[in-house]
C-alpha cells in the first residue's frame, strides 16, 4: 500500500507492486520531477497483511495522507485497489463524470480508445 494520486491510497498485489517499483527505479534520478515522484510513491509504501477476518491495518501516515475518517470507499482500478475517504471520492467522481465525454475524446485522439 502506498500514497496514491488525488489523495487516495493505492493497494497493489506483491507482483503488481514489484512491476511499479521496478519502473520507478528505472527512471533517471537526475531529473527533479522523477526523483520527487519516486520518493512520493516509494517512501510512502508499507507492506500490509490481511488478517483472518479479511481486514487490513492502514498505517497512520497513510490515513493522514488520504484523510481517512469513518467512511471509506474501495475502488478497483486496473491492477490496484484505491482507498478513498468517502466525501473525497464522491466529489472526485462527480467531477470526473461531468468530464467523461471530453476525456474519452482526448483518449480517442491519442489512440487509447
Amino acid at each position: 500500500m502506498t500514497r496514491g494520486l488525488d489523495n487516495c491510497l493505492f493497494v497493489y498485489s506483491r507482483s503488481a507492486w514489484e512491476k511499479v517499483a521496478g519502473k520507478l527505479q528505472e527512471l533517471s534520478f537526475v531529473q527533479a520531477d522523477t526523483r520527487g515522484f519516486s520518493r512520493f510513491m516509494l517512501s510512502g509504501a508499507a507492506e500490509v497483511e490481511v488478517d483472518g477476518a479479511g481486514r487490513i491495518l492502514i498505517p497512520e501516515h497513510q490515513k493522514e495522507f488520504a484523510g481517512l475518517k469513518k467512511m471509506i470507499v474501495f475502488a478497483g482500478v486496473s491492477d490496484r485497489v484505491e482507498i478513498w475517504e468517502a466525501d473525497r471520492w464522491n466529489s472526485y467522481k462527480a467531477r470526473i463524470e461531468k468530464k467523461a465525454d471530453a476525456l474519452a475524446e482526448k483518449l480517442g485522439e491519442i489512440g487509447a480508445l
